[in-house]
């Protein structure tokens, strides 16, 4: 059994608001969000939902909103939770080729537009989060800076795409051990680098994100001679 948020409710959320100005139905409106942009490891993962007006009050009093500043427990609990709610949900990812290739907003957007595609039926308004539209959206939508926090759409699919992308994340820590996949997701943090410099890049880094430092495989400088043996790393 999940718990009501303690502290009270979160804000009221803006879908009612948003679908009369607009002359839909809640149901009508479709959250979008992602998750792992400032990842080195990985692919960017996002979800689009849909929820049914009678959801609102429910999600809201549990305390459902932006992923981040959930525990991952926390999220853990409000999963499924979300998932007997829902009227539809799609996932959509980018993979890191993808993201050295073409750059991180535009595999964002191609994530979020897979996420889209996976719906039974195309929104007839968009909620897309922060202040930049989807560009390759040819449909009505909106931006809502800060709307993981005040779009329960947007709160719903942030912690679909964190709780999905965590998973693949977690089974990914098997195929590639040592660089502590589990622990920090793919993010920057200093044992991720550390490991990298002793391991070098795998095939799912983005080189992109990465220092020539980072980039360079063990045993080989940066301008691509062979390391000094002092320097190389011992294993």
């Amino acid at each position: 059994m999940v718990r009501a948020r303690r502290g009270g409710p979160l804000p009221v959320p803006r879908e009612r608001e948003i679908a009369r100005g607009a002359g839909l139905e809640v149901p009508q409106l479709a959250g979008v969000d992602e998750v792992g942009r400032g990842c080195l490891f990985g692919p960017v993962w996002a979800a689009a939902v849909v929820l049914p007006p009678h959801a609102l009050e429910g999600l809201r009093s549990l305390g459902v909103t932006d992923s981040k500043v959930l525990t991952a427990r926390r999220r853990a609990a409000l999963l499924p939770v979300i998932e007997s709610q829902l009227l539809a949900r799609g996932y959509g990812q980018a993979s890191a080729r993808e993201i050295d290739s073409i750059g991180i907003r535009p595999a964002t957007e191609l994530a979020m537009l897979r996420a889209l595609q996976r719906l039974p039926y195309p929104p007839a308004h968009l909620l897309v989060d922060g202040s930049l539209p989807l560009r390759a959206w040819s449909g009505s939508q909106q931006c809502v800076v800060a709307g993981d926090s005040h779009c329960l759409t947007i709160a719903c699919a942030s912690i679909l795409a964190k709780e999905g992308r965590d998973a693949l994340l977690q089974r990914l820590d098997a195929r590639w051990p040592g660089y502590g996949l589990a622990a920090h997701k793919g993010y920057g943090t200093r044992q991720h680098r550390e490991a990298l410099k002793v391991l070098g890049p795998s095939p799912l880094h983005r080189l992109s994100f990465l220092s020539p430092e980072l980039r360079t495989p063990p045993g080989i400088a940066i301008d691509g001679s062979p390391a000094p043996a002092a320097h190389r790393p011992v294993l």
